[in-house]
């Protein structure tokens, strides 16, 4: 490390847990966060101040002004640009050493999976199910941690899905696709601003430990946060020996 990385990230390697080793596992790994919004604005924030080498954003949409209450990455003079655009442009101010990847699409398929095998820790700040379900299912084929989040109204919770650890679940596990599941929006709803703050660092937390290799991480826990009350609940959760998922695979 440089004489300014060594500076910059003093307060990481004073740390016992992280120390000067730490350290440069986490500017030599590649974070990919599948969404520049509520979530993945204060994730890519602290993964980018902390030093994540790569930075992959991958979001398709552009920034308008209902985004602006919570979705931290962006500002006024964001409007009409890509969040993926805008959110370079604030990732770069925050650490010009982070190199940003900014990807303007909605992947899936081949670019999904090609992107999850490149990653060395993926974070899931998207809002709709069937991008969470591929999602997990590209982190279980290529066998990379997993964190997820979810925000709406004063409702939030994160998990993390560790296929490299055989008696962990997966995404599907939790919550099988194809159930009957309601889903919420937003734009739908409404969601407190501070929500998608907390949620979101908790999961660039998580994914730093990962990095590091250090602490427990949330693998095979939920973790509920009720805002209006400022509670957590964790509840946990064990792997589906039949999920059509990760059974096989963790076999």
């Amino acid at each position: 490390m440089t004489d300014e990385q060594l500076l910059r990230y003093s307060r990481h390697i004073l740390l016992p847990q992280i120390g000067i080793e730490g350290q440069e596992n986490i500017v030599e790994a590649r974070a990919l966060v599948i969404g520049a919004g509520g979530l993945g604005s204060p994730a890519a924030y602290y993964l980018a101040s902390a030093g994540i080498g790569t930075l992959v954003l991958a979001d398709g949409d552009t920034v308008d002004l209902t985004n602006l209450q919570r979705q931290i990455l962006h500002r006024t003079d964001s409007i009409g640009m890509t969040k993926t655009a805008s959110a370079e442009r604030t990732l770069g101010e925050i650490n010009p050493e982070c190199h940003v990847v900014a990807l303007n699409e909605r992947l899936s398929g081949q670019r999904l999976d090609e992107e999850v095998a490149l990653a060395d820790i993926v974070l899931d700040c998207c809002d709709n199910f069937a991008t969470r379900h591929a999602v997990n299912r590209a982190c279980v084929k290529f066998r990379k941690p997993l964190v997820s989040g979810a925000a709406i109204r004063f409702d939030g919770q994160v998990a993390v899905f560790d296929s490299r650890q055989a008696d962990a679940p997966c995404y599907h596990c939790l919550f099988p696709e194809g159930q009957d599941v309601e889903e919420v929006r937003c734009a739908v709803m409404g969601v407190f601003a501070p929500l998608t703050g907390i949620i979101g660092t908790v999961q660039a937390a998580e994914a730093l430990k990962l990095v590091i290799g250090c602490g427990t991480s949330l693998a095979g826990r939920l973790l509920l946060l009720d805002g209006l009350g400022m509670e957590w609940r964790e509840i946990r959760v064990p792997r589906d020996p039949g999920c059509v998922v990760c059974g096989k695979i963790a076999e």
